[in-house]
């Protein structure tokens, strides 16, 4: 295999171009696989189709269950989904799940040359990569440089001299990048590139944000908090907590099975049940701990950067949790906002409201296909 990096990033670059006229992305998630076709119509991105298969019976668990199943049982779902869905590429794009990556900033030394970047960064990601560097594949975006604010320039104490120098790394596991390889053979398809999901994420939820902006990604392991600017990502975190975890609550506090669970979740959530009172109370605890630590990350940042957020993007499947949006309101100074992935594509006007209810799942493998059309919004 050649250098597997290029083939996660296309061509070395986290942002670049494909320009083929039918894509295909696929988010092989923890609970379940997001598959999405779109094709190039006259300069637009069109939705030719969608599905998703839950993981859970393939590993004999209920419907939500988190799974980890081998690469031939994956390969297997992933089949079956393309098979209903009638997708008709198998050239396509996969997302990296992010705990098999590691995403960090590092400040380069000041007065550092561009031509010195790509011997400096694998030096100083040692620092940050806890197995050898020889078992993960390493990249790396150089971030514009940051505008001094007004307190920043106006404080005597700064210290001054040449700015630094930032970039974004981003370290993968060789082993991980091997078994989405054995995915895809097993598939019978071609994968084109691999991205980490959080890139995906970003490009099909924001339009032309020129302020700060935090995107929240609820999935069922795990919830992914990042921060953009300028559509680029300046800063990641991971809760590791996520949606099974809620329904697992439920489950426990209600002595009633994962299905069940899950099925009342999805049916009330932070609105009032009124067979079980306490359901509301249950998730909120849950919700109220990741927006603490978003909070707490959101105050890490305006404390070294001096920056705040305008807006909140909830994406992911927990953003389809009832009354969610309106606890974010409590919780952060920002305007909330519910991502709609599928505005960026043209679609039938019929299949408008089940779009606008299912487009959070759909995030990541929509943005893996707009990243195959590149330009087309």
């Amino acid at each position: 295999m050649d250098n597997p990096f290029k083939k996660i990033f296309g061509g070395g670059a986290i942002f670049g171009k494909s320009g083929e006229d039918s894509a295909v992305g696929i988010d092989i998630g923890s609970s379940a696989i997001k598959v999405v076709e779109i094709k190039r119509r006259h300069g637009r991105a069109v939705l030719e189709t969608y599905g998703s298969v839950s993981l859970g019976p393939y590993a004999g668990l209920e419907i939500g269950r988190l799974t980890n199943l081998p690469p031939e049982k994956i390969s297997e779902a992933l089949k079956e989904v393309m098979k209903e869905a009638n997708v008709s590429s198998a050239s396509v794009g996969l997302a990296i799940p992010v705990q098999a990556s590691l995403i960090f900033t590092i400040a380069l030394p000041p007065g550092i040359k561009d031509a010195d970047i790509p011997a400096v960064v694998p030096n100083e990601a040692r620092k940050y990569i806890p197995v050898p560097i020889s078992e993960v594949s390493l990249d790396y975006f150089t971030l514009p440089e940051r505008q001094e604010s007004y307190e920043e320039a106006n404080n005597p104490d700064r210290v001054t001299g040449a700015p630094h120098k930032e970039v974004l790394a981003v370290a993968i596991q060789k082993d991980s990048i091997n078994k989405y390889h054995s995915i895809v053979a097993g598939s019978a398809l071609a994968a084109s590139f691999f991205e980490i999901e959080i890139f995906s994420s970003v490009r099909s939820n924001l339009e032309h944000e020129l302020s700060l902006v935090l995107i929240i990604d609820f999935g069922a392991s795990r919830t992914k908090l990042t921060l953009v600017e300028f559509g680029v990502v300046k800063a990641y975190h991971t809760i590791n907590r996520g949606g099974a975890e809620i329904t697992e609550s439920i489950s426990r506090s209600l002595s009633i099975n994962f299905e069940e669970a899950e099925n009342m979740k999805k049916e009330f959530g932070l609105f009032d049940n009124p067979n079980e009172k306490s359901l509301a109370d249950i998730i909120r605890v849950h919700v109220d701990y990741m927006f603490s630590e978003a909070n707490s990350v959101l105050l890490g940042y305006e404390r070294k950067y001096g920056q705040t957020i305008s807006k909140v993007i909830l994406t992911g499947g927990g953003a389809l949790l009832k009354g969610i949006k309106e606890v974010a309101s409590s919780s952060f100074r920002a305007e909330i906002e519910i991502g709609r992935p599928f505005n960026k594509l043209e679609s039938p006007e019929f299949l408008g409201k089940v779009l606008e209810a299912t487009g959070p799942e759909f995030a990541v493998a929509i943005g893996l296909a707009l990243r195959k059309l590149q330009g087309v919004r």
